[in-house]
């Protein structure tokens, strides 16, 4: 198992600019708050060690009349602008590097597929939403120097299942939706550095010091998004408000690390330790996750000690956190630094986590370069409940899929979906788009297979490293799975930031979004050294056969007679007689 040390700051900026208790009118309120979440995901099958840290920022403006946004003292001025210029409802954007492994390391918080992913709700106001949405990815290149710039046409679809909005909203309309995923993304410095740059203390201060490069990319998973939603601003919901939330998602190995062992801290995943809150933030805490991992009910000891204690139910399952408060003034009576440490009671060999339950996985199946399938397995390990789950599949246009061959399979017996919605893909122009409701019954295995055919691309159309394969985006599966212990509403105000991203309709079940592996595919692949050859064997036959006949054909012949020589000559001869050399 990999420890995951899971600090997610969630910067979510609501600035309210409209009156406020106790405010005059038209004074803007804003709200930052900053959370570590540390969670230790040890597992039995290598004795390894690991942590999983999430880190989120959470800032909240209010009082705006959307999609305005206008008040910028915490609320960063390039999203601001964005959002209010090219009409966007709820943007979301996510930058990993890394593969999530649901079966080892639990369900997390908030998963994000390999590479670059962007889903966007424009408002109903916006006219052309094709051109709002190329310009919005362009933008988004430019603020995270990341490679936004090549979602087009061909890597863009509009889902009618899923990717509903995750706030506010009075209708769901999905034209106003587009959703791109680039697979081949690789995320690094370059793009932490404006990320970081959004925080309101930078990483000057708060739990953003806690990032450092060099740490962070040293992991197994490593995770960058940015989440903007409307969300109430009360209970009422009588005015709405722009929510910001920044989260950040790395899994430490503390084998890879070289220390081999399974007990952690913060100064041996981030090679710092926390000396003092965000001045800007109201609230700021480190949550460590000391819930018991075995039988026993042996918890684990943290150092120093916490602030207080919360319990809260995560995911279907009973949590209890150490609390950390930054702001409180007793935290760094001792000491000027926050180095929390997390040990076992006594030695453990091995830990089995429970098997989440709702995971899945994806290969290419097939052999040769004409035809091949794609394989998904969902697997639903609830011992008596069947929940439905949607299947969101997107396929480039230069693998045709035969829509006839898709088989789901589960029990052994056909399982025939409840909806299915196919948009097919036109070359060079747009990819395929799969949704599917499929029932899952209780602990099952459910295999969908399609086939398709492998396109011949124009040898223009070939990236550089053509044999190193294609890149197909991940599988997305959203569910509502049921929840072992009954849920109660939170409280976004109250409640830790990391359980409040998505809303549920009741006690009985919790949402879950998940991503399969991306695909490697290959393609038939010309030899392009061919041209090299053509061309070098081509110049060496014209050089040869064509110089040697322009040479007899141009070329003009003299007989010259020999001659008795000049003065010169014989006056070389009589010196050389002197020398007594033979003569010219």
């Amino acid at each position: 198992g990999a420890m995951a040390a899971a600090g997610r700051v969630l910067g979510l900026l609501l600035l309210l600019l409209g009156p406020g208790a106790g405010e005059a009118a038209g004074c803007g309120r804003d709200a930052l708050r900053e959370e570590l979440l540390l969670t230790d995901v040890n597992r039995s099958d290598a004795g390894r060690g690991g942590c999983y840290a999430m880190t989120s920022w959470w800032a909240r403006l209010q009082g705006v009349t959307l999609p305005t946004v206008s008040h910028y003292r915490l609320f960063p001025k390039a999203l601001g602008q964005l959002v209010s210029a090219l009409g966007v409802k709820e943007l979301h954007l996510a930058l990993t590097q890394g593969f999530w492994r649901t079966q080892m390391w639990g369900q997390p918080p908030l998963q994000a597929p390999a590479g670059a992913e962007l889903w966007v709700w424009f408002q109903p106001t916006v006219t052309d939403v094709d051109k709002a949405w190329k310009e919005l990815s362009n933008i988004l290149s430019g603020i995270f120097c990341a490679s936004l710039n090549f979602i087009d046409s061909t890597n863009t679809v509009t889902p009618t299942a899923s990717f509903k909005p995750l706030g506010l909203a009075n209708g769901t309309d999905h034209h106003l939706l587009r959703y791109a995923v680039l697979p081949r993304e690789v995320v690094c410095t370059e793009n932490l550095t404006p990320w970081k740059k959004l925080l309101p203390c930078g990483s000057k201060a708060g739990l953003a010091v806690l990032l450092k490069a060099e740490r962070l990319f040293h992991s197994s998973y490593h995770s960058q998004a940015v989440h903007i939603r409307p969300i109430c601003r009360d209970a009422s919901c009588l005015a709405m408000s722009w929510e910001l939330r920044q989260t950040l998602t790395v899994v430490f190995d503390s084998f890879s690390s070289g220390q081999g062992k399974k007990d952690w801290s913060l100064f041996r995943m981030f090679s710092r330790t926390l000396t003092d809150a965000c001045p800007l933030a109201s609230e700021s805490k480190v949550y460590v996750d000391i819930s018991p991992k075995n039988k026993e009910k042996e918890l684990l000891e943290v150092t120093p000690a916490p602030t207080s204690v919360h319990e809260a139910i995560v995911q279907g399952e009973k949590r209890t956190y150490a609390v950390y408060d930054l702001l409180s003034p007793s935290l760094f009576n001792t000491s000027r630094s926050l180095n929390v440490q997390l040990k076992w009671a006594r030695p453990q060999d091995s830990l089995e986590m429970p098997t989440p339950i709702l995971h899945a996985q994806r290969y290419v199946g097939g052999y040769g370069l004409q035809t091949g399938q794609i394989c998904t397995l969902i697997h639903n390990t609830h011992p008596y409940r069947a929940f439905p789950v949607i299947l969101l599949e997107t396929v480039p246009w230069y693998l045709r899929l035969y829509v006839h061959t898709l088989t789901i399979i589960t029990k052994g017996k056909e399982n025939k979906p409840s909806y299915i919605h196919y948009q097919p893909a036109q070359d060079r122009r747009r990819p395929h788009l799969l949704e599917m409701l499929i029932q899952l019954p209780a602990n099952s295995i459910t295999k969908v297979t399609i086939q398709f055919e492998r396109a011949l691309l124009k040898w223009t159309e070939y990236p550089p490293d053509p044999n190193h394969g294609f890149y197909v985006g991940s599988s997305v599966l959203s569910a509502l799975v049921p929840s072992i212990i009954a849920m109660k509403d939170v409280d976004v105000e109250q409640s830790p930031l990391f359980t409040s991203l998505f809303p549920f309709s009741d006690g009985s079940s919790y949402f879950v979004r998940l991503y399969t592996e991306p695909l490697l595919v290959n393609l038939p692949t010309p030899d392009f050294s061919m041209p090299y050859n053509v061309i070098c064997l081509t110049c060496t036959v014209v050089a040869v056969c064509y110089g040697s006949f322009y040479n007899l054909l141009t070329r003009t012949f003299h007989v010259e007679e020999p001659s008795r020589g000049g003065l010169a000559k014989r006056l070389a001869n009589i010196i050389r007689k002197f020398r007594g050399v033979p003569p010219l």
